[in-house]
């Protein structure tokens, strides 16, 4: 089985992206961890779209999408929303198929350094769920990030996190 992963960050030191990585690290099967900064375009709107077309890297994103068996995707929380990397990638890839992830099964994660744990993007995210073709097996909102992972080592330090991102995980196999 081949997993997508990534964090919807551009942050060189996205906590979403630690935590994406170590979950895909954990799964031990055929995982991509994807850069968001690979896939950087101009700021989407209907009048470039008309002039410039569709930006390659959106094709490519989709593409890796459609190569994937599953997705393990890590939602960042800016003002309670998605990051606007991530909404911008999202915006140009809808263009080429609004159903971006196409029916792939999924784990959707999230975390801030509050308690929060990024609720509020990993809700949005499930809400729209239907609408973009991503079939969630399972998610999970992890609070005060700097409190329950440790950097240097990339892993959780809460046994009972750990156990609910187990779980999770183990929804997608």
């Amino acid at each position: 089985m081949k997993i997508l992963a990534f964090a919807a960050s551009n942050s060189s030191n996205s906590i979403n992206k630690a935590l994406v990585t170590s979950a895909a690290a954990a799964i031990g099967n055929d995982v991509e961890v994807l850069d968001l900064n690979d896939y950087e375009m101009p700021i989407y709107s209907q009048d470039r779209e008309q002039a410039d077309g569709i930006p390659a890297q959106a094709q490519q994103f989709y593409d890796k999408i459609g190569q994937a068996d599953a997705l393990l995707i890590s939602f960042a929380e800016h003002n309670g929303n998605f990051t606007a990397a991530y909404k911008n990638l999202f915006d140009w890839t809808s263009r080429l198929n609004q159903q971006v992830y196409q029916g792939k099964p999924a784990v959707l994660l999230a975390t801030s350094p509050g308690p929060g744990g990024a609720g509020s993007a990993l809700g949005i995210a499930k809400g729209a769920a239907p609408y973009v073709g991503l079939d969630v097996k399972a998610s999970l909102s992890i609070p005060s990030f700097y409190d329950n992972f440790d950097l240097q080592n990339g892993q959780l330090t809460n046994d009972e996190i750990q156990a609910q991102l187990d779980t999770a995980l183990a929804s997608l196999t």
